[in-house]
């Protein structure tokens, strides 16, 4: 499945599956089954709501609507952990000026922070150096602690695309970096929650890119991860307990704007994309805080 989250006509939080890859068309899934919860975290969070999901999206009496005049917002808006990783790329520690780490740079994202598809990422007046990173976003399924090589995976409901927009300047302020990965509305996120029976394990072995008005700027795959899926999951879990709908943002690799000569921020006016092979396009307008 490739469900995503959007706003209808009233405002009001709805959920959505595609009816294939690369479709126009969705299932209203609250339209077709009043039961079943309309939002997903929810969906996620309640026993046996993903299957009945399916089971309705694949249905005939299915309420079909188009992609056209929708409204995307972050696949889980208020998620209760929003958990980081930096430097998960040998190439992009090295353009940083980093030795390959011993450890994950952990570090944690607010959902006012976050945008959904099509949806404008929010350059702040505090800063013009708004970058951008290509990231795999995968959402936690079920709760966990402790977890291993051999369970960890059962933990994920879906995969998705993120946009870790930061602020390098707020970035470099302090030892920690998160001054500069939550200013609102500076991270987008979507636009769908790609089930893991639709890609590889782990999502390895998938190409990433961001494109900034169209050019290439990243361009690399997923199995060049320093800490695979698996592995995050086991390290994060050895500190706290994973919840349904908590997200994992899994790194960016090489490219980013910061490490170009001359560097290269975002501003207004600007579209940046970012693309995973098999996930999905996650596009945003950039615009100037007013």
């Amino acid at each position: 499945m490739r469900l995503f989250s959007y706003l209808d006509k009233n405002n009001q939080k709805r959920v959505g599956v595609l009816k294939a890859a690369g479709s126009q068309e969705f299932v209203d899934l609250a339209a077709t089954d009043a039961t079943l919860p309309k939002s997903l975290l929810e969906l996620i969070a309640t026993p046996g709501a993903m299957e009945r999901a399916k089971k309705v999206s694949q249905s005939a009496t299915a309420v079909t609507q188009s992609l056209k005049d929708v409204r995307f917002i972050p696949l889980i808006d208020r998620p209760s952990k929003i958990v980081c990783l930096g430097l998960n790329y040998a190439d992009h520690a090295a353009e940083g000026g980093h030795a390959r780490p011993e450890y994950p740079s952990f570090f944690m994202r607010g959902p006012s922070s976050m945008v959904g598809h099509l949806e404008p990422m929010i350059r702040p007046k505090a800063s013009d150096k708004f970058d951008f990173e290509a990231e795999l976003a995968f959402v936690v399924g079920k709760a966990g602690r402790h977890l291993t090589a051999e369970n960890a995976l059962d933990h994920i409901a879906g995969y998705s695309v993120f946009n870790d927009g930061s602020l390098r300047d707020y970035q470099r302020k302090s030892t920690q970096w998160t001054i500069g990965k939550n200013f609102d509305a500076t991270g987008a996120f979507g636009p769908w929650l790609v089930t893991p029976d639709e890609l590889p394990p782990g999502a390895d072995g998938l190409r990433i890119q961001s494109r900034l008005n169209g050019q290439v700027m990243q361009d690399a795959n997923t199995k060049s991860f320093l800490w695979g899926v698996v592995e995050t999951l086991v390290l994060i879990t050895e500190c706290m307990t994973l919840e349904p709908g908590d997200v994992v943002i899994t790194g960016t690799p090489a490219g980013v704007g910061y490490a170009r000569k001359p560097p290269v921020f975002m501003k207004q006016g600007d579209t940046i994309e970012v693309e995973i092979e098999g996930v999905g396009l996650l596009s945003n307008p950039v615009v100037d805080e007013k």
